[in-house]
């Protein structure tokens, strides 16, 4: 199977507060191998085949339920995760007070940590977020992991 087929089985859907949403359309997992090259006192040795891997088996618990988002914006930097990233959410898990969620409030759609009543940043430049202080918030998701395009 082509690699580049993982993806295509997510639709793409936008929004006017995140770059882009994909949600699952398909069951189907891509397996890419996993090369292990082993450098012993400066000699590499030839790559082999470690194992096939699919970013569900690591990522992904409960496929149906979830989806990508591509982050905007810095406030999660100190967390490893960088604007233009791809964070993995699964609406089956229960959130917990410290797991980083995906968040609406008042309409607007975040990425933060699950705190007290409250949404924090991992940058300090970044306000928290307050529950006493929106309307409506709603945690529709816990981020499981998160992908960098480097090229």
């Amino acid at each position: 199977m082509n690699p580049l087929n993982f993806i295509s089985s997510y639709n793409r859907k936008h929004s006017n507060n995140v770059a882009e949403i994909y949600t699952r359309t398909s069951n189907k997992s891509a397996y890419i191998p996993l090369y292990n090259q082993v450098a012993s006192a400066g000699t590499a040795k030839p790559m082999h085949i470690e194992a096939k891997l699919s970013a569900d088996d690591l990522l992904v618990k409960n496929p149906m339920a979830t989806y990508f988002v591509r982050v905007k914006g810095d406030s999660m930097t100190n967390a490893g995760i960088s604007d233009n990233d791809v964070v993995i959410a699964d609406r089956s898990l229960e959130p917990s007070i410290g797991h980083i969620v995906r968040a609406e409030v008042d309409g607007e759609f975040t990425v933060k940590y699950l705190g007290q009543q409250q949404l924090l940043a991992a940058n300090t430049n970044c306000q928290v977020i307050n529950f006493a202080d929106a309307e409506r918030v709603a945690i529709i998701g816990v981020v499981t992991g998160s992908m960098r395009r480097f090229v």
